[in-house]
């Protein structure tokens, strides 16, 4: 190996050959004790990582996803590995991969749904990016979980990030709470009903309205009072019919009684005649 390394560096034929070389001295560099040196001669870091705390919107029941951005800032391939301390409630994709020379790589964390919400939605796992050299042209193919061990010597490099939870936008406003908001400014809460525009006000001129407007008594009414009102109307309403039915059957009674007073008038007055002409019958046999 060190006879073709040799051969490479006495006689380059092109630029293309001196990447080689210089990623193949690398990684033997990755692989030999004491090569946390050699990574540092390298930079100060093999991939540059944002953010450094990765942000999730809790809600109950929904999951929550956030992006990590990978840089290369280097001329070598760069390897990663990202593990965390709770796998059940995490997903990374991709979670292994290689970065490019001059490239960014982007990752995906996505937040399982949870069913209980931590105390002060506090969190306490964490993530591990480990990170290390291959030589020049290696394919994501190539890689196996031995690459990231360090019992051989090799340099990993591991960056810890820290997880955060936050509430969701939507939660962040608050509530009015026995007028807590009230001194807060008018343009933020735009409620007509908290912010009249008086006629006195300087710089403003109220529009001519009728004072026998319906309209216009009927928005000052109190909206607390506004449901008894209606009630208090239904029930006048109600009482009325009612009473309009009433009327109207007293005067269908009162119609019928009469007809039938004449009617019994009439029968009396039929009956004495019978009678009448009854006694003058038995007068005139006699």
């Amino acid at each position: 190996i060190l006879s073709f390394c040799m051969l490479f560096v006495f006689f380059p034929k092109g630029a293309e050959e001196w990447r080689v070389v210089e990623s193949f001295f690398c990684f033997l560099g990755s692989l030999m004790p004491g090569s946390g040196a050699v990574a540092g001669e390298m930079g100060s870091e093999l991939l540059e990582i944002r953010p450094r705390e990765l942000k999730f919107a809790f809600e109950l029941k929904r999951q929550s996803s956030c992006s990590i951005q990978l840089i290369n800032n280097s001329n070598h391939y760069v390897a990663f590995k990202v593990k965390t301390t709770s796998p059940r409630n995490y997903c990374v994709r991709p979670n292994v991969g290689i970065v490019l020379p001059k490239t960014t790589c982007d990752l995906t964390v996505t937040m399982q749904a949870q069913k209980i919400t931590p105390p002060d939605l506090q969190c306490n796992d964490k993530f591990l990016v480990q990170s290390t050299v291959v030589p020049f042209g290696t394919m994501e193919g190539d890689l196996n979980p031995n690459l990231f061990s360090k019992e051989n010597g090799r340099f990993i490099e591991e960056n810890k990030l820290r997880v955060a939870l936050v509430s969701p936008p939507h939660l962040l406003i608050l509530q009015p709470v026995k007028g807590a908001l009230d001194q807060e400014p008018a343009s933020e809460f735009p409620v007509l009903k908290e912010t009249p525009i008086l006629e006195d006000s300087p710089g403003v001129k109220a529009a001519p309205v009728s004072k026998e407007s319906p309209l216009l008594k009927e928005t000052h009414i109190p909206r607390d009072q506004v449901p008894s009102d209606m009630n208090n109307l239904h029930s006048s309403h109600v009482a009325k019919e009612r009473d309009k039915n009433l009327r109207a059957k007293l005067i269908h009674l009162e119609s019928k009684l009469s007809e039938a007073d004449r009617s019994i008038i009439r029968l009396l007055n039929e009956k004495t005649l019978a009678i009448q002409e009854t006694h003058k019958l038995q007068q005139e046999v006699i």
